[in-house]
């Protein structure tokens, strides 16, 4: 099947009058089901509607907005994949130079806060026109929400650009029934009851149901306190079995969010990942040198949805949510048996997995007919006693991909949830991830060692790693690989304070890892950790909580996390001075930096750093201290 149309003249070939719907996204076109554009386009495609893309408008005029004509049914507008402020900003609110999701990696390609910039100009080309916005960025900030790059809490983005309805979650449902009434001819204000959908009304018009309610627009834009409470309402309701209708004020307008939509069954879901994508980029980009964000993916399978771990600091569980659905093994073995016939096939599957690979069932047996519990989590800071953990069947589809006819290796790279893991009995799979499923590093996710900062992250504590990493290590000899965990790693996360970080950096050191890279926190809408870095509360205790906020407290964090490299000696001797642990600096083995840069002892010089770079260690040497 061909991509859909992107230009007036494909519409005409294809004997258009117009398109039921104008899709508008502030990435390149990709007609893979990484992408969230091309899922929705798809299947508003196999339900019998015309769907043009519109990619990467030029904003500065109407004039690529009505490139189709004004779209008989609506426009759908997302920003891309992610939120189009985190696409243009690092954590630092340094202007990034590079965008993965555009042609040829160059930046520039969509505006700042992509959707309402789109949606302004729809309306100044089309006036009433209906207007549908959804995808991350408007999921995550469909209530009033702190903006980092504003320093400000902002409305809800429906009111900023003045759509008609927002989509939040995984659309399927939601636009399926949209489509649908819209065709009937149904005035798109009428449609207030689609779960899955935010809607603004004015105060006086407001028909009152049964709801849950935020503290309004105007109080959390003044009253940290408030935004805390109103945080915590919004997590509390994310859940599609026992969550409610939430409304918030903004002035003289309600902002209603219907219940979470129902995740979709696995036929369904089957149904979704095996419509006709291309698999690839539009051609069109081809002589600017392709869209980079395909690489990753191209050669890998979605197996699953949502993520019960629920870390404060991730919008996965905001936004997709934490009931894990995941479709059938058949289904997933018909796109791998795809994958081999592509000429560009190598015999390498990267990837089987999803928010997190090794989670294929339910955390347990109740949340079908009860939601998943309230304020708690399923395995943090230690798992919940009713948590099921069986990984047979994602192991029997392992299997099965490793014995295709052209698959020389299939692996495992989107993350797994060691704390998950370790909680099995059986080893089957573990052994078996050792032995066939990593390519020389195996990526997870600790991201402190700190007690009380992983609790404010939402994370096991370090205990779990610690028990993971030594028997990941200890299967790795049996087998008679060289193999390296390579953890991620945050620094300045709410609750980390100077002293903290001091105890990673000690931890790293004991452990012999150097990491690469280091990712220092940042505040996007919809956390739970967002909402403590604005308030410095903890909207589930309502306590106080530490939150590092100077560039040079934040530098002297994420320097300690990479004490061997020479480059931030200076940072890290003021950190240890600042932080009094001045016993850090010296010679011995515990040392984190020497008093001097270098240090003479006869014709002897030894230098500070280390011989490896990246976030690894080879297992004997943790062995012989």
């Amino acid at each position: 099947m061909p991509f859909l149309p992107i230009s007036k003249q494909e519409i005409q070939a294809l004997g258009w009058d117009e398109p039921d719907f104008v899709y508008v996204t502030g990435d390149a076109y990709v007609d893979h089901p990484s992408f969230g554009v091309a899922i929705l386009s798809r299947m508003l495609e196999a339900q019998g509607y015309r769907v043009a893309i519109l990619s990467q408008p030029d904003w500065h005029t109407c004039k690529d907005f009505t490139r189709f004509g004004r779209p008989k049914l609506g426009f759908l507008v997302t920003s891309g994949n992610i939120d189009s402020m985190v696409a243009h900003y690092t954590a630092a609110k340094r202007t990034r130079s590079d965008d993965l999701y555009s042609p040829g990696g160059r930046a520039g390609k969509r505006p700042d806060r992509a959707v309402i910039v789109y949606c302004q100009k729809i309306r100044e080309a089309y006036g009433d026109v209906p207007i549908l916005i959804g995808g991350l960025e408007a999921s995550l900030r469909r209530f009033a929400h702190y903006d980092y790059w504003d320093d400000r809490v902002r409305p809800s983005i429906l009111l900023d650009c003045g759509a008609d309805l927002l989509m939040y979650g995984m659309g399927e449902r939601s636009m399926t029934e949209i489509a649908r009434r819209l065709k009937a001819g149904e005035p798109v204000a009428s449609i207030t009851d689609v779960r899955g959908t935010c809607f603004a009304v004015p105060t006086s018009q407001y028909i009152p149901r049964p709801a849950k309610e935020c503290p309004s627009f105007e109080l959390v834009a003044t009253n940290k306190r408030e935004y805390a409470v109103a945080a915590r309402i919004q997590q509390d309701e994310q859940d599609a079995v026992r969550g409610k209708t939430i409304i918030q004020k903004h002035g003289k307008v309600i902002l209603v969010q219907n219940p979470p939509s129902p995740p979709l069954a696995q036929a369904e879901l089957d149904r979704v990942y095996e419509l006709p994508y291309e698999r690839a980029y539009h051609p069109i980009y081809e002589s600017q040198g392709g869209v980079p964000a395909i690489k990753e993916v191209e050669f890998s399978i979605t197996h699953n949805r949502g993520c019960f771990g629920a870390c404060n600091f991730c919008s996965l569980a905001f936004h997709q949510g934490r009931q894990i659905t995941c479709r059938s093994e058949e289904s997933v073995l018909l796109e791998a048996k795809k994958l081999t016939k592509s000429p560009r096939f190598k015999g390498y599957i990267h990837d089987v997995g999803g928010p997190t690979a090794n989670f294929r069932l339910p955390s347990c047996k109740k949340q079908k007919e009860l939601g998943l519990c309230k304020g708690k989590k399923c395995l943090a800071p230690t798992p919940c006693k009713q948590l099921q953990v069986d990984h047979s069947e994602y192991l029997q589809l392992l299997r099965k991909l490793r014995a295709l006819p052209g698959v020389k290796r299939v692996f495992i790279r989107s993350g797994i949830r060691y704390d998950y893991l370790i909680e099995d009995p059986d080893e089957r799979f573990f052994k078996e991830l050792v032995t066939y499923h990593v390519s020389g590093q195996l990526k997870v996710a600790p991201e402190h060692c700190a007690a009380n900062v992983l609790d404010q992250m939402g994370k096991p504590h370090i205990e779990q790693y610690r028990r993971f990493s030594k028997r990941f290590y200890e299967l790795t000899k049996s087998v008679g690989k060289e193999q390296y965990l390579v953890p991620y790693l945050m620094s300045s996360h709410p609750g980390s304070t100077l002293k903290d970080a001091v105890e990673l950096a000690v931890f790293l050191k004991k452990e012999g890892v150097r990491p690469e890279q280091v990712q220092d926190f940042y505040p996007t809408p919809g956390t739970i950790s967002t909402a403590m870095f604005y308030t410095g509360l903890d909207p589930y205790t309502m306590k106080d909580v530490y939150v590092p906020r100077s560039p040079r407290e934040k530098a002297m964090q994420r320097a300690l996390l990479q004490s061997f490299k020479p480059e931030n000696r200076a940072l890290v001797l003021e950190a240890l001075k600042k932080a009094g642990r001045s016993d850090l600096i010296g010679f011995g083995p515990g040392c984190l930096i020497r008093p001097d840069q270098t240090v003479t002892a006869g014709k002897k010089t030894e230098k500070t750093g280390g011989k490896r770079g990246y976030g690894a260690r080879k297992p004997q040497k943790k062995r012989k201290r």
